[in-house]
């Protein structure tokens, strides 16, 4: 049996750890992919990562609202992020994935993307030129040593974006 001093030891070690995750350089950020472009999402947003369950359609939305899926007996509209942003539709197979990214937020929505590309650090990365035409959910961007572009996902701002929540044509 565990000593108390151990494990008080424990629960301090795991207090300064968790304390550390509010960090974001510290704890990273979430990499996804959607479409041909990189994503960073702070993982205080990112919220759940599942794969792909079925969606049910809804009648009169735009095309990149993908549907309604039950997850656990909640119910979370589910837009296309690639197609959201006027590129090619996501593909619905096994290596899909739905990215729950309002809870934190009291909405139940989530993001459909092919990839998750795992846990990125932002000192890893360096800050590039915004896009003068990005939107507003998106006002930083970064490169990595590999060349590639990633754009920062501002999740407060996409959910409270007119033309992310009015899904109906």
């Amino acid at each position: 049996m565990a000593k108390k001093g151990s494990l008080r030891e424990f629960q301090a070690h795991l207090a300064k750890r968790l304390a550390g995750v509010s960090d974001q350089s510290a704890a990273g950020l979430l990499g996804v992919q959607a479409g041909s472009d990189f994503w960073l999402i702070s993982l205080f947003d990112s919220g759940e990562i599942i794969p792909l369950t079925p969606l049910t359609g809804v009648p009169l939305t735009k095309p990149w609202f993908a549907g309604i899926a039950n997850i656990r007996g909640n119910l979370y509209a589910v837009a296309d992020f690639s197609a959201f942003q006027g590129k090619e539709a996501t593909p619905q197979n096994a290596s899909s994935r739905l990215l729950l990214i309002g809870t934190r937020h009291g909405d139940n929505a989530a993001l459909l993307i092919p990839r998750v590309l795992g846990l990125r650090n932002l000192d890893d990365l360096t800050p590039v030129a915004t896009d003068p035409d990005a939107p507003p959910w998106s006002s930083e961007a970064y490169s990595d040593n590999e060349g590639r572009r990633w754009n920062m996902l501002n999740v407060r701002r996409l959910l409270s974006d007119d033309s992310f929540m009015d899904i109906g044509v």
